[in-house]
């Protein structure tokens, strides 16, 4: 038990390095990358005063707002979608098919299909191919597969409707599945990148894209870039720290 502490205290060192690095590389100077004794050199906010120079609050703005909305729209369609399949709806295996297949691997037909209805370049094109999630679906599913079924049964027996069992009797039930897919679903959409480089214009860059495109015109300025990564970073940061508890709960539960 005690080497086993030992190494998972070691895993979680390894892993921290990066993040770490991040952090201090993020107020580090210039003079501190190329003096060959960076931790010897005092630490300063000119990465970030040279980031304001670039704009990054309206892709920051333009992500925050956009991975909001698909997540949102994803918790309105995939808790009918859950309930529907934990009643006997025989839905599940396609859901389990669409979730195998890679997000990849749609970028062409869905390129064709928002070319179509003309909304390329459009920010809709950053929802609406988002709006239903197969994994969320399964994530609340499987948060649904614990909660006693006499609850529902409970409820239809007093009157109550699909919609007021659904949202009044389950929901408050499933907190912690909420609150871990929204979560993830966030990070994936957040992260995007070559999806949106591909279907919107520069005048609705993403924080991603804009980043990329930071690291392409200054490759050389890390302190720069360090402080641009940890500005991207922050959000996810702090909505895991948020909801840290609730993700573990979800997944320290197991999944059936």
């Amino acid at each position: 038990m005690r080497i086993g502490r030992i190494f998972s205290g070691v895993i979680v060192v390894l892993t921290m390095i990066p993040f770490l690095w991040l952090l201090y590389s993020a107020f580090l100077s210039a003079d501190g990358f190329y003096s060959g004794q960076p931790l010897k050199i005092s630490l300063s906010f000119e990465n970030f005063k040279a980031l304001s120079q670039v704009n990054l609050w309206k892709p920051l703005i333009f992500s925050l707002l956009s991975s909001s909305i698909v997540v949102t729209l994803q918790l309105l369609t995939s808790l009918p979608a859950a309930y529907a399949i934990r009643a006997g709806t025989p839905l599940l295996g396609l859901y389990l098919f669409f979730f195998a297949i890679p997000a990849e691997l749609m970028l062409v037909p869905l390129y064709g299909l928002l070319q179509k209805l003309h909304l390329l370049n459009s920010p809709l094109a950053l929802i609406f191919p988002f709006m239903a999630s197969p994994f969320m679906v399964f994530l609340l599913y499987q948060g649904m597969l614990k909660i006693p079924w006499e609850y529902v049964e409970a409820a239809r027996l007093d009157g109550a409707s699909e919609s007021r069992i659904m949202f009044q009797t389950m929901l408050p039930l499933l907190l912690p599945e909420v609150a871990a897919a929204s979560v993830l679903a966030f990070a994936a959409h957040w992260n995007l990148v070559l999806y949106p480089k591909v279907v919107l214009s520069q005048d609705f860059p993403t924080i991603q894209v804009a980043l990329s495109e930071l690291m392409r015109a200054t490759s050389n300025n890390w302190g720069v870039l360090g402080a641009a990564a940890l500005v991207t970073s922050l959000p996810i940061i702090l909505l895991y720290g948020v909801f840290e508890r609730y993700v573990v709960k979800t997944f320290q539960g197991g999944l059936k």
